[in-house]
């Protein structure tokens, strides 16, 4: 199992897209945070690039590569391997790639220009992030055999989540205008891990108030202790449902 890790993690490493993605965030965190008097406003502004570039990234390249995998995918089975054995080491290969490439292109300049509990909040974001869209690229390939529908899928769920989902919490909030939603918006932002994310770091960096009495709400609830442990058992359940169900899928897919 370590030996399929650190084939695919040498693999992904010396991949041109990741290279590039590497790039793209070490020289959008370092233009941020010089382009800004204040760090703290370098953190907000960096914000929104690793709230939709990472998940973007992170879907569509384990997707791209697990499908043009597959013949080594299927050389793999075909070796007295444990199916769970080979699915897991993927997921783990692809997750520590990306992580790792965050960490050097996000996570070098947030540790040197912000290293405070607001810039390990987000830094960490951006790696659970990371894992948790590779586990959901993992469940659309595993479902979908066919590549230009899957990577169709997986564009979608990225829709999904950075787009779509806000539209539809807006529609609740202004078709239900006349009842008190404020605390019904925790449980439904655990159904969008960007946007747990988001209000994690948003309360981090004491901007609350601009988000009226549900960000009072929010504060007083994620920012005590079984609010935190609230919001990191739910990012861990992004990670573990799509990965067991994809794992199950792939133990019994014909190949």
């Amino acid at each position: 199992m370590s030996k399929i890790i650190k084939y695919v993690i040498a693999d992904i490493l010396r991949n041109r897209i990741v290279i590039i993605y590497t790039l793209f965030l070490l020289a959008s965190s370092l233009t941020v945070f010089s382009l800004e008097d204040n760090n703290s406003k370098g953190l907000l502004s960096l914000l929104n690039i690793i709230l939709i570039v990472v998940p973007l990234v992170s879907i569509i390249f384990s997707t791209i590569y697990v499908y043009n995998s597959a013949e080594f995918i299927e050389l793999l089975v075909s070796q007295p391997l444990k199916r769970k054995s080979i699915w897991l080491s993927i997921f783990t290969g692809l997750a520590a790639s990306l992580s790792l490439a965050f960490l050097i292109g996000a996570g070098l300049p947030i540790l040197i220009y912000q290293p405070s509990t607001i810039g390990i909040t987000m830094l960490l974001s951006g790696i659970i992030l990371s894992v948790i869209f590779v586990a959901i690229a993992l469940l659309a390939t595993v479902r979908t055999r066919d590549k230009a529908k899957g990577i169709g899928v997986a564009i979608m769920l990225w829709l999904y989540f950075s787009l779509l989902f806000d539209g539809f919490v807006l529609f609740l909030l202004f078709q239900f205008s006349d009842y008190p939603l404020e605390k019904a918006m925790i449980g439904i932002s655990a159904l969008n891990p960007i946007d747990l994310a988001r209000i994690l770091i948003l309360l981090q960096l004491d901007v609350s108030a601009m988000m009226g009495y549900t960000g009072a709400v929010f504060k007083d609830f994620f920012g005590t202790c079984p609010g935190l442990l609230f919001s990191c058992v739910i990012l861990l359940l992004w990670v573990g449902l799509p990965l067991w169900t994809s794992t199950r899928k792939f133990k019994s897919k014909d190949l």
